[in-house]
């Protein structure tokens, strides 16, 4: 096994870092990359803004999932008390992973510097040493004058790895650019849109008023990377199936990228939302709490991101539906069902008649939806079946007024 071990404050981890621990993983072939932010640097000291462990942790692990699956970030040293020595982390790698490889990774300041680490003998026994650029600055002269002296000090095996994409950036520079309103396009969008949601690094919104691609960003901090696809894909076919049925374009938008917003959560922190929130179930919905989100999430929009009652009455319904949808209630759930990420099932009528007839696709949807339910023997919610009858009748209304 291969595992990787990427350190650093972190304070906040950006594309420069996310880029070296793609190559790292792809390079070395690693089965496991651990990204670990430092809880208390022994090289440097962070500033009074600096935020707290939790905070770095959660942006390292945003990264994380968007590096890759091999990629997830480890708050051993955060846990740890006292200053966070490399040292200490290999150590206790190795007790955990006798048989791994491990490999070190670092950037140029830190390889130029590594002998004045503590314990760099016995750090160099327990793993490989792996070094990369940061900037077009570094050279192999460089490099090769270090390799060779720590390889003979130390006995140290060492890999020096030439990116291929260099992001230039350090952290400290980031967060200057953060505070002057720059800096964007040097961060993973949901490592931005956490800054944003905690006000990180004097990046100051109003989260009631945010512009469409601040709030996508924000939306995307708040989910799983697996989910962020599907988001992204129902926003996509929210906004065409908005300009087909006369909707405005960026309510939809916005009501699909939040409609998602708390599905991540486990059951307790769904019930704490209820609670905090004031949300009044029926019987029915308190004891189905995989609709949880529907109903939190419309609450989260509402509160926290200032959504008009439209946007939080479609994000509300977009799991069940219920009787006499609206047009934008019928849009978010059709476009759930829809977008191009879903293959769970034949799509392609669904596809074609939500945008033919609106009202006969949320019924074909509806229907669907209930019959696969019915096929895995779970209980289908009253609110489906309602707005099941509902369109039944409203169609056969509409043909015998035709007749």
């Amino acid at each position: 096994m291969k595992i990787g071990i990427y350190g650093g404050t972190f304070n906040p981890i950006h594309l420069g870092h996310m880029e070296a621990a793609r190559f790292a993983v792809e390079y070395l072939e690693l089965d496991q990359l651990l990204l670990v932010p430092a809880g208390i640097p022994p090289h440097k000291t962070m500033d009074a803004e600096t935020p707290g462990p939790d905070c770095r942790l959660a942006m390292t692990d945003l990264a994380a999932q968007a590096v890759g699956p091999a990629a997830e970030a480890s708050d051993m040293e955060l846990r740890r008390e006292g200053k966070s020595y490399t040292l200490d982390t290999v150590r206790a790698l190795r007790a955990q992973y006798p048989k791994a490889r491990l490999y070190l990774l670092m950037g140029t300041d830190m390889f130029l510097t590594f002998h004045l680490w503590r314990g760099p003998g016995e750090i160099a026994k327990l793993c490989t040493l792996c070094a990369f650029g940061r900037s077009e600055k570094d050279t192999e002269e460089l490099f090769a004058v270090q390799r060779a002296f720590l390889g003979e000090r130390f006995g140290a095996e060492i890999i020096t790895l030439a990116l291929p994409r260099i992001v230039d950036i350090s952290s400290t520079r980031l967060r200057e650019e953060l505070r002057l309103g720059r800096g964007l396009e040097y961060l993973d969008p949901a490592v931005y849109g956490f800054i944003l949601r905690k006000g990180l690094y004097g990046v100051e919104r109003d989260l009631k008023n945010l512009s469409l691609e601040d709030l996508r960003a924000a939306a995307l901090s708040m989910l799983k990377r697996s989910r962020v696809p599907h988001v992204l894909g129902a926003e996509e076919a929210a906004a065409r199936l908005a300009c087909r049925w006369g909707v405005d374009e960026e309510t939809a938008r916005r009501a699909a990228l939040l409609h998602d917003c708390t599905k991540k959560l486990n059951e307790e922190q769904h019930r704490a939302l209820i609670r905090q929130y004031h949300i009044q179930l029926d019987r029915e919905e308190q004891g189905e709490p995989k609709l949880y989100h529907a109903v939190t999430g419309a609450a989260v929009a509402k509160h926290v991101f200032g959504v008009p009652s439209a946007v939080e009455s479609a994000i509300r319904w977009h799991t069940t539906g219920k009787a006499d949808m609206t047009t934008l209630e019928k849009i978010i759930y059709l476009a759930d069902y829809i977008e191009p990420t879903r293959d769970f099932c034949d799509l392609r009528p669904l596809r074609e008649l939500a945008f033919q007839d609106l009202d006969r696709a949320m019924l074909l949807g509806l229907e669907m939806s209930i019959e696969g339910l019915e096929k895995r023997g779970v209980a289908v919610n009253s609110y489906s079946v309602r707005a099941r009858d509902h369109l039944k009748g409203k169609l056969s209304d509409h043909e015998k007024r035709q007749a």
